[in-house]
């Protein structure tokens, strides 16, 4: 959707694990939106600061810009659905291999 002329954008659930020592994205979570990422980021859970590292970490992992990543579901919990406005076969591809671990 938007100005950009895509239909849609690609949905990744992701489990969250806030506090860690360092950014880390890979592995799978069998999460309630089905298997999720893992993306574990140093920002505490305070005041959406973990969701936007997870934001910002989740875009790098998958080779797009910040701003082509949008929280869709949890904003509150540590199972998340984020939308990546991106080719799919690209996310998808990338995300494949970040899943695996």
């Amino acid at each position: 959707m938007g100005d950009r002329g895509r239909t849609s954008g690609v949905s990744v659930a992701v489990r969250v694990r806030p506090g860690a020592g360092r950014t880390r994205v890979g592995g799978t979570y069998p999460g309630p939106h089905g298997p999720a990422l893992i993306v574990a980021v140093g920002a505490p859970a305070v005041d959406g600061r973990a969701t936007e590292a997870v934001r910002r970490a989740l875009a790098d992992a998958l080779g797009v810009r910040a701003a082509d990543v949008a929280l869709r579901i949890g904003a509150t919990s540590r199972d998340k659905v984020f939308t990546v406005d991106a080719p799919p076969a690209e996310v998808e591809s990338r995300l494949t291999r970040l899943l695996a671990g």
